[in-house]
């Protein structure tokens, strides 16, 4: 049963905007290598929310205006994975977005977008975020901004910068497409991208697996010939043992036991004795 307080609840803290995730796919593109890449990284950590184009309400309001932001992509440490269809800040322990990345679209470079992009800033400036990055994909254009005591400083340089946060490196140059890599140095990848790479991988520990496998079974045949000339040694050695007498047997001297045979004559002579 829905009640006036729910209603009210979903007027004034909307899941959504009616707009879309992206305007290009270039721009959808970067949300997606950006959100899911962080999901791969914090993948084990269980108090770290990741979240794209999610409606973030950081304080409860009896009215409106109702202070709101949709990041592209937003980063939460603190709280517990999970589905949310909004993060409503005062029921997540009053926690609030530590990172967030906007990926610009055409629209944000009109005159009204531009504003709307400087009412961001203030808005997570505001509120508490301690990194925030714009990336143009078009123009390969990259800002970013560190809290440092109250405010939002920009980051300079950026080129190179590891997030204290995130701990990801930022490779970047002016008119170059970012690379952003993770701690252990491999980069972002698309789905596709890493789904080849892992297909690699796999192909790559196959032909380890086979290599392994020809060791083995050349390990396999040296043992088989070494043990193959061990039983010929030692069946050339009981023939030689037993005709040593009957050679002697015959009336051949030790000296003409030890020619026909090839051997020294006192090998032979140690076999007599």
């Amino acid at each position: 049963m829905t009640t006036s307080l729910d209603l009210d609840d979903n007027l004034l803290y909307p899941e959504s905007d009616g707009k879309p995730m992206a305007e290009s796919t270039e721009q959808y593109r970067w949300v997606v290598i950006i959100k899911e890449n962080l999901e791969i990284l914090f993948a084990n950590q269980p108090d770290v929310f990741i979240a794209a184009d999610l409606f973030w309400y950081p304080v409860k309001v009896e009215a409106p205006p109702v202070p709101q932001q949709v990041p592209d992509v937003m980063v939460v440490f603190g709280r517990p994975k999970g589905m949310r269809r909004s993060y409503q800040q005062w029921k997540e322990n009053n926690t609030p977005a530590q990172v967030v990345f906007e990926i610009l679209s055409a629209s944000n470079k009109t005159r009204e977008g531009l504003e709307a992009m400087e009412f961001k800033f203030q808005f997570y400036d505001r509120y508490g975020v301690e990194e925030y990055y714009i990336y143009d994909p078009e123009t390969f254009t990259l800002k970013g901004w560190q809290r440092r005591g109250a405010s939002l400083v920009a980051i300079q340089p950026i080129s190179g910068w590891v997030s204290p946060r995130l701990g990801i490196r930022f490779e970047w140059q002016p008119g170059t497409e970012l690379v952003l890599c993770r701690p252990d140095g491999r980069r972002f990848l698309s789905s596709v991208a890493l789904e080849q790479q892992a297909e690699q991988e796999r192909f790559r520990a196959e032909q380890e697996r086979f290599r392994a496998e020809q060791e083995r079974f050349r390990a396999e045949q040296e043992r088989f010939r070494a043990e193959q000339e061990r039983l010929r040694a030692e069946q050339a050695e009981q023939t030689i043992r037993e005709a040593v007498p009957r050679l002697l047997a015959i009336g051949l001297s030790i000296e003409q036991v030890a020619d026909s045979l090839g051997l020294p004559i006192a090998t032979v002579q140690a076999i007599i004795d």
